[in-house]
């Protein structure tokens, strides 16, 4: 009935701080480019904001029980730093609930809440901002670290770099088309930095999570394929050869990230320290073509590619969900294979997120959510990484996004990608039909 996993892999669920905390004010914390962000008009749907979110800083206990009452081995969250700023109290509460509960904490250290101040110093185009990461890491580490093992360093750089720096369409944006490259270049650092952080400050598993997707040419022409190739290494390999590699997939990139020479190799042997293991986030693969004069590509993507790139977006035939992402499980198989043969010495792989958004309606007269999109759909990826798994592929852990309703940033509210629902006007919580799936599939692992 199940799809069935090795002994000790690891199941787990995932958030992020700034999509479910809220208390904007709370503990001194001070704005993120996040705050300023959804401060202008017009910048998320309906003009909404995550001053209150899901109100998770209040009501941490009650969701880390429903994480724990799941049956999970993990959940991953993330520190929001403008918190941090003023300590790390909120945390202590929150990793001694999740180990109270029976699950391991597996803590980001960065997801896209960029202190407003460091983004006023330049943001990610400031090297020095590599270094200011590299601090916090410290405070970090030496406050929890007597509770956490498992560390990821940075969340989805080709992202935070596309959609916050390339584009307009999230937090900060700047809209520096190529001339983003920098911001790229400079989180990778802060990875490379926060590794030596962590381990000199005894951290016993440490890695990072990377979006990964097949790209596919939308034909055979060759203009098509360069195209292909060419996004493929903008958003998949500028932020994994270097980590696994020890350099860049291309001579464009590298001059783009305006380093060279003697730097560029200290930097890069900071960059490729080695990892306990490899985080890979996975929604839907793309599909790419060389620009057709007059052609209209707008809306193919959840956010539209500038003109006079040399690379545009085509659809995807596939179902698609409630955001219009494309359901095509056998890419996540695909993108694990592809890392495996490109990466000789990949390091056990763990997808810390697939999941999917599915406008769920409250509860019904029975008092349940019924999502049954969304459990064939996380049945069907769950079944593509045991195909990966079987082709030899090590895959040690799958966590779903997410565990609960959230502010899916430039989307607001409309997007529920959880498996708990949230009431938007009472927050009260209820545990959808795919909740009690995931419980049971964790449960039949148990038993086998």
């Amino acid at each position: 009935m199940y799809p069935q996993f090795p002994p000790g892999f690891r199941f787990g669920m995932s958030t992020s701080a700034y999509q479910i905390e809220g208390a904007a004010d709370a503990d001194g914390k001070k704005p993120s480019i996040w705050d300023t962000f959804t401060a202008r008009p017009g910048t998320v749907r309906h003009g909404e904001h995550a001053r209150v979110a899901i109100d998770h800083y209040h009501r941490y206990a009650e969701d880390v029980r429903h994480i724990a009452e799941a049956g999970v081995h993990d959940y991953r969250f993330s520190f929001s730093w403008p918190r941090v700023q003023s300590g790390t109290g909120f945390y202590d509460r929150l990793v001694d609930t999740i180990l109270a509960a029976g699950v391991r904490p597996v803590p980001t250290i960065y997801h896209w809440d960029l202190p407003q101040e460091l983004e006023d110093a330049g943001g990610w185009m400031n090297r020095d901002t590599a270094q200011r990461l590299a601090d916090y890491t410290a405070m970090l580490v030496e406050r929890l670290g007597d509770r956490v093992r498992d560390w990821i360093t940075l969340n989805e750089m080709s992202v935070h770099t596309l959609y916050g720096y390339a584009l307009t369409d999230h937090a900060p944006g700047r809209g520096l088309g190529l001339g983003a490259l920098p911001a790229a270049h400079h989180q990778l650092l802060a990875h490379g930095l926060a590794v030596q952080v962590l381990r000199a400050g005894g951290a016993r598993s440490v890695g990072v999570a990377n979006q990964h997707f097949p790209v596919l040419p939308a034909g055979d022409d060759p203009d098509d394929v360069a195209a292909a190739g060419l996004f493929a290494d903008l958003t998949n390999w500028t932020f994994a050869d270097p980590i696994l590699r020890g350099e860049y997939p291309n001579e464009l990139v590298v001059a783009g990230i305006g380093v060279d020479g003697a730097q560029l190799a200290r930097d890069l042997e900071v960059i490729r320290a080695p990892l306990d293991f490899y985080g890979v986030n996975y929604y839907e693969p793309t599909m790419i073509e060389a620009p057709r004069a007059g052609k209209d590509y707008a809306g193919v993507l959840e956010v539209d590619i500038p003109d006079g790139l040399p690379f545009s977006p085509v659809p995807v035939k596939a179902e698609r969900t409630d955001f219009g992402w494309a359901i095509v499980p056998s890419g996540l198989t695909g993108i694990l294979t592809t890392l495996r043969d490109r990466y000789p010495h990949l390091p056990p792989v763990v997808i810390t997120e697939n999941g999917a958004s599915f406008h769920d309606a409250g509860p019904g007269p029975d008092g349940r959510v019924h999502d049954p999109r969304r459990i064939a759909f996380l049945d069907a990826h769950l079944r593509a990484v045991a195909d990966a798994i079987e082709a030899g592929v090590r895959v040690d852990g799958y966590y779903v996004w997410s565990a609960i309703d959230n502010f899916e940033w430039a989307a607001g509210y409309d997007e529920r990608f959880g498996l708990v629902h949230v009431d938007r006007e009472t927050l009260a919580r209820t545990r959808k039909d795919s909740w009690y799936w995931y419980r049971d599939l964790i449960a039949a692992q148990t038993r086998s």
